[in-house]
């Protein structure tokens, strides 16, 4: 797109205003011209407090005020600045260095140009938002500066000139303007006599050349950070892609193929020759990878490093298909890197020879290739490609630990070293860092971040963000899987907190029932409302009620907490809401969506306290047929928050005859009725392996883990949950069928289950049938072995993993029969009960109290756009908490069996050529027992991939089959190279 813009010469007498020409073609191949006028000012504030001029001038809201100003009047001095200075980062600087800005140690009083935004929101969005947050936060003073419409720093583009050197230009100007401006203002008291120095950042040579030129403090971000007092830490922070630009050679071997170019890339995909997916790489085989594209009923096979090509977990990669004779099966063999390149040198020299496949990696990929292909489902060769560009990358912050083994053992004071991190998600390769930290970091959890892989590396280099703490302290390694899983724990910034009401705790329901608070609500209060939840519960959603009607049906509720009331749309709580998503919950803490205060005090449906709720009532059968339903805000006042136990425990005991005991009594009755009918239709009953970790008290820590006992009590409140998000869903739809926001739950390809289907096959006799949900319940019923009552729940835990995963969506993106829910064999759905924890509930919510006119609906949920960013966010935030749960959960579950030895029962849930997996109920685990564990020297093996039989003979002579029940030992060991605790297995008998 070209840009031409008016010289402010041409009309001596409009120097304020500038016009911007832009020209760009339209879809239909016209030229379209667009012109925007930009009217230039002088009260755009230089935000320092040393200046009163600019406090006079500053331009005043609708109420007369005026920003607070945010550059420090006494900003911090260094070595090289000790009057105190402004920083003025260029756009380099903060891609380069956006950890360091972040740092609590260093760089306050920022100035952030508005071209420097702009174009870091150009260039990466994640950055961007990272900036727009600091620039938010009161400690850091950043301050942005909108140097593009103040006449002064306004810079015109001239002939010839690219857009990147007029940009530079324009910060050189800004930073020029700072230091006269400053020079020349009249001082906010007689103690700041001295004018702090305007420094700019910038790892662009050309503009640091330029600015020292014109006489302008500038330095790169390597220079001043060396100035400062903890250099040595913050050195390693600093853009590893940054310092490679200036020590790789130029001669260095290409070790990877080139990406092919953007536009070969697209040209490929709407040819159909090449394909586009997210990268995905076993947790058993590193070596192997896979993509997931609509042309192919399998996905496609990306083998070894050469193939995979620098793609790193996640990303969105473009492949090409290899020729037929290249096509391979799936690997049968467990493959770590771990453990197969142990005692590599990180500081090897790609010129020295580094080859991207190390010979260990060799033999293990040319073994695979020896393997005789059998004639079953596993045996056949799949269609197999090779990685050729990335559209995105979806590298992250990652955690891990520095490997021990590629240290110097000479002690080398502070010279930098090249090292490897070990990632914990074992998916993500090794990362090799240069850090002048290497003794603080050794046993360490460490935070970092990847910045480039270049053809010449084989590995991705990145660099050190920050140490966590000591390996398998309770505090690391919980900040480590929040980190991981990109879970937001951050306290509630200040502005989120000024949205809460202003009489915290001692905020009630109004008593006057003629104040405006009450109007369009219903009063409940008279009901006899329950709550039902797990033990130790303070967010308190949902609430229940039944009552007999006088022509023998009953009327039932299902209250849920009023969270729209106190959280409004688009203000800073709402915003923070919507970007956590959801609460997440871990053993030992709960990371919240809302504040506390709501979260557990005002929106929770307490008993015996008045609180707004949004409710839903039916008038229901005794066969569970719905006659009618409604729906109402209201005030109810709960009689019991009951536990799952003692709910239970109330509704069996028959001498308790009061009503609220005989509506709960009802509800259960009307909830085995309601499963019944939707188990008819087609609901899927499958399973996961749930434990509970007791922990102690006062320190958290664990003492025991017991599985998780479901009682009736917990199917009640399922099924009115259910009930309740389908009624919601039907209504919202109807009256907003572009933009309700809904849950699908999208039919598994029948691919997804060939694998379980031929084993149930080939080791039971037993028939697994896909066609339909309700096809595959039925079939999963009959999956029962008489002798062994835990090998059905094995089997549903197995189809689980066969399964799509569940996602919000706005209804205006899919057709009707898309919205069904496969696993409720429901045709429509929403989360409507549970919106203190979950962003969906909330905007359920909003939509329904404008669909029963209860008020309008604002102006953001009528978009759909908006709302399919919602629910992208959201689907990603829900997956991430429930990984980040179950993480947490084996975390802890690892440290309750620190110390002990236990012999426990297990299933063999996946047989490999050299090992197999095993899954022990009573803890929820599941580990690999490799050949290596059972006997040394290791044994011979015999593996027939069609039977899933692993025969081992020699020093060791066992048999081992797919779904055999095994005895095991669980003990816990500690590496010696990384100081890592985990779990380990082995086998005792069969």
């Amino acid at each position: 797109m070209t840009s031409l813009k008016r010289s402010l010469e041409a009309d001596p007498y409009a120097s304020n205003i500038a016009s911007k020409v832009f020209v760009r073609s339209t879809k239909s191949g016209k030229v379209q011209k667009i012109t925007r006028e930009l009217y230039l000012r002088q009260d755009i504030p230089c935000s320092s407090r040393l200046c009163i001029s600019c406090l006079k001038n500053a331009p005043q809201d609708a109420s007369g005020n005026v920003s607070p100003f945010v550059l420090s009047e006494k900003p911090a001095g260094t070595k090289t600045f000790p009057a105190g200075h402004y920083l003025v980062p260029d756009t380099n600087a903060l891609l380069n260095g956006m950890d360091l800005f972040e740092q609590s140690s260093g760089f306050y009083d920022v100035i952030i140009l508005q071209t420097v935004l702009e174009e870091l929101r150009n260039r990466s969005l994640p950055l961007y938002n990272r900036l727009i947050g600091l620039t938010k936060s009161e400690d850091k003073r950043f301050y942005v500066f909108f140097n593009e419409f103040r006449l002064e720093t306004y810079v015109v583009r001239e002939k010839g000139e690219t857009i990147n050197d007029r940009n530079d230009r324009a910060v050189r100007t800004a930073v020029q303007w700072y230091g006269r401006h400053l020079e020349n203002a009249p001082r906010s008291s007689e103690r700041a006599k001295g004018c702090p120095t305007i420094v700019m950042l910038s790892d662009d040579r050309d503009n640091l050349r330029r600015a020292k030129a014109a006489n302008l403090s500038a330095c790169s971000l390597k220079d001043y950070v060396s100035g400062l007092e903890d250099a040595t830490r913050l050195l390693d922070m600093i853009s590893a892609s940054q310092r490679g630009q200036e020590s790789r050679a130029s001669a260095a071997e290409q070790l990877y193929p080139e990406y092919f170019s953007m536009s070969k890339m697209m040209t490929g995909i709407r040819a159909g020759t090449l394909h586009q997916g997210s990268f995905n790489v076993s947790p058993y085989n590193y070596l192997e990878g896979s993509v997931r594209v609509p042309t192919f009923d399998k996905s496609l096979l990306i083998l070894g490093r050469e193939n995979s090509n620098r793609a790193v977990q996640d990303d969105i990669v473009v492949v090409e298909i290899l020729p037929k004779a290249q096509w391979k099966t799936p690997s049968t063999k467990i493959i770590e890197e771990e453990a197969l390149n142990k005692n590599e040198n990180a500081d090897t020299d790609e010129a020295e020879g580094e080859s991207v496949v190390t010979e260990q990696e060799r033999r293990a990929l040319q073994e695979e290739v020896k393997r005789v292909h059998g004639n079953n489902i596993e045996g056949r060769p799949q269609p197999t490609a090779r990685v050729v560009g990335i559209i995105k990358r979806n590298w992250r912050q990652y955690v891990g630990h520095v490997d021990s083994s590629s240290s110097s053992k000479v002690k080398q004071s502070r010279r930098q070293q090249t090292v490897f991190l070990i990632p914990m998600d074992k998916r993500v390769p090794k990362i090799r860092l240069r850090t002048r930290q290497v003794d603080e970091l050794i046993g360490k959890r460490v935070l970092v971040t990847i910045d480039s892989w270049d053809q010449d590396s084989r590995y991705p280099v990145g660099h050190f963000v920050r140490s966590l703490g000591g390996l398998e302290t309770k505090e690391a390694e919980t900040e480590a899987l929040l980190l991981e899983y990109d879970v937001q724990y951050r306290p509630f910034p200040k502005g989120v907190l000024d949205c809460l009401p202003r009489e915290g705790h001692d905020w009630r329901v109004p008593s006057d029932m003629s104040d405006r608070r009450w109007i369009g609500r219903k009063d409940l209060r008279d009901k006899l409302i329950c709550s039902i939840d797990p033990v130790g519960c303070q967010d308190i959603d949902d609430a229940l009620h039944a009552r007999s009607l006088p022509n023998g049906n009953f009327e039932i509720g299902v209250h849920i907490a009023d969270v729209s009331y106190f959280v409004k749309p688009n203000n800073a709580m709402d915003t923070e809401a919507s970007m956590r998503g959801t609460t997440v919950y871990l053993v030992d803490k709960r990371i919240d969506m809302l504040p506390m205060l709501l979260g557990t005090d005002l929106c929770s449906l307490k008993p015996h306290v008045e609180r707004y709720a949004f409710s839903t009532l039916w008038e229901i059968t005794a066969d569970a047929e719905v006659v009618s339903s409604s729906f109402t805000k209201s005030v109810i006042r709960s009689r019991e928050a009951f536990s799952y136990e003692q709910a239970q425990l109330r509704i069996d005991d028959r001498a308790q005859t009061d009503e609220l005991t005989q509506g709960m009594r009802t509800l259960l009755m009307i909830s085995k009725k309601l499963r019944q009918k939707r188990m008819d239709a087609g609901a899927l009953n499958l399973a996961s392996p749930e434990v509970r970790v007791q922990t102690e008290s006062e320190t958290s820590d664990p003492v025991d883990v017991k599985t998780k006992e479901l009682l009736d009590t917990n199917s009640l409140v399922e099924e009115f949950m259910l009930l309740a998000n389908i009624s919601v869903a039907g209504k919202i739809y109807h009256s907003f069928p572009q933009t309700a926001l809904l849950r699908r739950h999208a039919p598994p390809p029948r691919t997804n289950f060939e694998e379980l289907t031929n084993q149930l096959k080939v080791k039971r006799d037993m028939e697994l049938r896909t066609e339909s949900s309700k096809a595959l319940a039925d079939s999963l019923d009959r999956c029962v072995d008489r002798k062994e009552p835990f090998f059905n729940t094995l089997i549903r835990i197995l189809a689980t993993r066969c399964m799509m995963s569940a996602e919000y969506f706005c209804s205006g993106t899919q057709s009707y029969p898309e919205f069904r829910h496969y696993g409720l064999a429901s045709e429509i759905y929403t989360h409507f009960t549970s919106p203190i924890r979950r962003y969906a509930d909330l905007v359920a919510h909003r939509q329904l109290a404008a669909a029963i006119g209860y008020e309008e609906l604002d102006v953001s949920l009528h978009s759909k756009g908006k709302l399919e960013g919602v629910c992208k966010n959201i689907n990603v935030r829900h997956r991430n908490a429930q990984m980040a749960g179950r993480a947490s959960i084996e975390y802890y579950v690892g440290q309750a069996l620190k110390g002990q030895v236990i012999d426990e029962e297990g299933f063999v849930m996946k047989v490999f050529s050299n090992g197999f997996v095993v899954f022990v109920p009573r803890f929820g685990i599941e580990g690999v027992i490799r050949l290596g564990d059972l006997a040394t020297p290791e044994p011979e093996i015999a593996f027939n991939a069609e039977e899933y039989v692993l025969e081992v003979s020699g020093s060791i002579n066992v048999r081992i089959e797919l779904y055999q029940k095994v005895v095991v030992r669980i003990s816990d060991i500690k590496e010696e190279s990384t100081g890592k605790r985990k779990i380990k297995l082995e086998l005792l008998r069969r």
